[in-house]
């Protein structure tokens, strides 16, 4: 009976050495055919030394017992037995003429009828001294020629892969070492020959070739570098094809900013606006002025003016007879926006209003049934704006509030604004978390980046400190002094309700605050789960400092501006993001008293200590996006959630960025030629994009 040839589809059932039960176990990790193995990449190489021989490896065994490093030998086999006790095993007895080595293998019954004596095997593994015994345990092994030379003074890199309880590194490299030629002969390349030397890449079958099978650590790299450009230009090309399609396609009204126009929203502005954010003013401006729908990226640091900034935007709309929306992602946020705007436009005749999740259903009716006549001018909402039965009369500018809070998907539920046209509508992102260059052009290379540095007027600067939990007494001591002042503050904890995780909540620490050093203040709490009177009642409060300290979780890390807070404690602060951190920070610092900002936590990880580190060294946000990304990677900094888009098997930011920077500029250059990637030669790099990115980046509809 002939053999089946082997596809990139062949199911794992039908490769050598795997059953029915190991075949299901590999199916649980994801690995269901050959295509499957070939990507799942080795994640680090073990350096096997050189091969010695078996009566050498005693001068290996350190005073443990056993052997630093992995080692190898050959031998012959002399004797298979199974063995009895706790764990089924099977014992192999391996001499060369120099000695003799016990092999053990627990768990893996079926190897007694692959290995039979006579037959040469190559093992590799660390070596010990079981009572008098030379014993490898469940080492890599391999039949062997044995007249093949020993490969005597090489070493070599074996590949440890993701495993599983019921599937090891080994089981998953021997299944893979089966079929590599085979499969890697299957692999078409996308990149041509000339474009791949222009660029020192090597061919797609080698680099795959090459990570399962390393012959050195140049080899290592060069493969990875090849597979990581291939992540990142399929990125590029798909962001760069939906760039092209929404300036060459889709349409947005057109609105002018005339020098009345201009004069008459300055006026509404409670400060001057920096040459900063005037010129950003002026970029926002220029995108309304086109026929072609902005996608505008507006970073700022915490306090840095966004919110004015983007009320220029809507306003133009609103005096081109448009509708606008401001959309965050927590109530709270919405609230406050809806209130500060709101008494910038005191007096005018523009049509505000606010939607939230929580808001009573007949109320919410109403209101929805006004923006649908278009007799609301601006609307600020959080998700319900984005909810089934929200229709617009003509939205024209759409603004999105720390925009990663929100899907891809989401963000493009906006798209549909408008009722009466084809048009859609501008739509401009602002954050406080800025975007490292690095992550500006990946998931956000479609959007043209505007950038508000510094502060507002009549903000302070805060200062940052880390102390110890044993310190934190006094911590508190000088919150009570601030408010014996006429100050007030915030204690930020990391859960709601009692719980084993060791936490603190709000309860019991706003108990221990009541009773110990806060004794005698005033002492209100706020969360999530608090309904929106009550929530507003509380900050209404707070406002007309009614109330000395709130005790909060990280409901407040945007959305609140009392500039009379000038400090805020953050308890076990290394259970919070570093962004996070940043946000919460910024709570303070808000009117002419310098704030500052204590970090109580213990930490008892890496990642912990470096954030807390890292957020006592700067108050630049900026600086802070990248340390985030250094500690934490791109694909935590910005989740596949919020982007739609798998995250990086291979490639690695900020390690690759001048890789990045040239596939962007490849992609630029080819989408310029071919905008949809539809010439023959472009047609399986156009199949294998659409299949990664095509659902994440909407480019289902591109060509």
């Amino acid at each position: 009976m002939s053999k089946t040839p082997l596809t990139l589809t062949t199911d794992v059932l039908e490769l050598p050495h795997i059953g029915q039960r190991h075949a299901t176990a590999f199916r649980s990790m994801g690995l269901r055919c050959v295509s499957d193995l070939i990507i799942h990449l080795p994640h680090r190489y073990e350096r096997e030394e050189a091969e010695i021989p078996i009566g050498s490896l005693p001068e290996l065994i350190g005073p443990d017992g056993s052997s630093d490093t992995q080692v190898s030998s050959r031998g012959e086999v002399a004797k298979v037995k199974r063995g009895f006790g706790r764990k089924p095993r099977i014992e192999i007895q391996l001499e060369d003429e120099t000695g003799r080595l016990e092999i053990v293998f627990f768990n893996q019954p079926w190897l007694q009828k692959r290995i039979h004596p006579g037959q040469t095997l190559r093992v590799a593994g660390k070596v010990r001294l079981h009572g008098s015994t030379l014993q490898m345990a469940n080492p890599r092994w391999e039949h062997d020629d044995p007249d093949a030379p020993a490969p005597a003074g090489e070493a070599r890199l074996l590949p440890v892969y993701s495993a599983s309880e019921q599937v090891s590194s080994m089981m998953i490299a021997r299944a893979v070492d089966a079929i590599l030629d085979d499969a890697v002969d299957l692999l078409h390349d996308h990149l041509s020959d000339a474009y791949r030397r222009e660029r020192a890449l090597p061919r797609l079958d080698e680099a795959y070739r090459q990570l399962h099978r390393p012959t050195d650590e140049d080899s290592v790299k060069s493969a990875r570098r090849r597979l990581a450009f291939d992540e990142l230009l399929q990125l590029q090309l798909g962001v760069m094809m939906k760039r092209h399609h929404r300036i060459q396609t889709l349409r947005a009204p057109a609105m002018e900013l005339s020098e009345e126009l201009q004069r008459r929203m300055s006026a509404r502005i409670p400060f001057t606006l920096t040459e900063n954010q005037e010129q950003v003013v002026a970029e926002i401006a220029g995108d309304l002025q086109q026929g072609v729908p902005m996608n505008r990226l507006l970073q700022g640091d915490v306090g840095a003016g966004k919110t004015v900034v983007g009320l220029q935007a809507m306003l133009m709309a609103v005096a081109a007879g448009h509708q606008a929306t401001l959309l965050a992602p927590t109530e709270l946020l919405a609230e406050q926006h809806s209130m500060s705007i709101e008494r910038m436009l005191e007096g005018s005749r523009v049509r505000l209003a606010l939607l939230t999740g929580s808001m009573p259903a007949r109320e919410r009716a109403q209101c929805l049934e006004r923006l649908a006549a278009g007799d609301i001018d601006i609307i600020i909402g959080t998700h319900a704006l984005l909810s089934k039965g929200v229709e617009f009369h003509n939205l024209a500018v759409a603004i999105i509030d720390e925009q990663h809070r929100f899907g891809v998907h989401q963000r493009a539920v906006l798209r549909r604004g408008r009722a009466d046209t084809d048009d859609v509508p501008h739509q401009l992102v602002m954050t406080a978390t800025p975007i490292p260059r690095t992550l500006s052009l990946t998931i956000f290379g479609d959007l043209d980046v505007s950038t508000i540095h510094g502060r507002l007027p009549g903000r302070s600067p805060v200062s940052t400190r880390h102390v110890t939990a044993e310190e934190s007494g006094a911590v508190y001591v000088e919150l009570a002094e601030r408010i014996d002042r006429g100050e007030q503050g915030f204690v930020v904890v990391p859960v709601i309700d009692e719980s084993e995780s060791m936490l603190k909540d709000i309860g019991t620490h706003m108990a221990d605050l009541q009773s110990g050093p806060l004794s005698g203040r005033r002492i209100e709490s706020m969360h999530g789960r608090m309904d929106r009177e009550h929530r507003e009642a509380i900050m209404e409060r707070f406002r007309n400092r009614e109330i000395d300290v709130l005790v909060a979780t990280t409901v407040i890390e945007v959305g609140i501006d009392v500039p009379n807070a000038t400090m805020i404690v953050i308890e076990q602060a290394d259970r919070f993001g570093l962004a996070q951190l940043h946000q919460l920070r910024g709570r303070v610092g808000r009117g002419s008293i310098a704030g500052e900002c204590v970090l109580i936590a213990d930490p008892v990880t890496p990642d912990g200590e470096a954030r807390l580190e890292a957020i006592v060294s700067t108050n630049d946000g900026f600086r802070i996006a990248e340390l985030d990304m250094e500690i934490r990677g791109p694909g935590e900094l910005v989740g596949s959630r919020q982007s739609g888009l798998p995250p990086f098997a291979v490639a690695s930011l900020p390690r690759d960025f001048e890789l990045l920077r040239m596939a962007r500029r490849d992609a630029e250059a080819w989408i310029e030629s071919d905008p949809t990637l539809e010439a023959p030669e472009h047609a399986l790099i156009r199949r294998r994009l659409m299949k990664r990115h095509g659902e994440a980046l909407g480019l289902v509809d591109v060509g």
